[in-house]
């Protein structure tokens, strides 16, 4: 499981119990300024190529977590479910993209939308 929490300008996202062997990490802090959208997408965590696992692990039709190398992008996955997806599409990080399964994927989807709109209004034009 995973718990996604927005606190002091940063997207915090914590691996839960299991899923931080299947995924080799425990937890990801992204600045909300290095996010670029984020969205529900089943479909991203159905395709059954991820890319290159390096590393992580993949159980086909079970699990997806790790580190997955796709067309010189880097993604993380940590999915079970691909009902319960989000994606979050990054610049300016390690990861260029994180494939998340959420207990509410609407209401993650919601509150990061709204704290980019004020974190948006707080930065000063370019």
């Amino acid at each position: 499981m995973i718990n996604v929490t927005v606190q002091d300008h940063t997207l915090a996202v914590d691996m839960q119990g299991a899923d931080k062997l299947w995924a080799l990490r425990s937890h990801l802090d992204i600045p909300l300024a290095n996010i670029t959208g984020i969205r529900r997408d089943p479909e991203m965590a159905r395709r059954w190529w991820a890319g290159v696992r390096a590393p992580g692990t993949h159980l086909p039709g079970v699990l997806r977590a790790g580190t997955f190398h796709q067309n010189g992008r880097r993604v993380f996955f940590d999915v079970r479910d691909p009902d319960n997806t989000v994606i979050v599409d990054l610049r300016d990080e390690h990861f260029d993209q994180l494939v998340l399964e959420v207990d509410d994927p609407d209401a993650v989807v919601t509150t990061v939308e709204s704290n980019l709109r004020e974190e948006s209004q707080l930065r000063p034009p370019e």
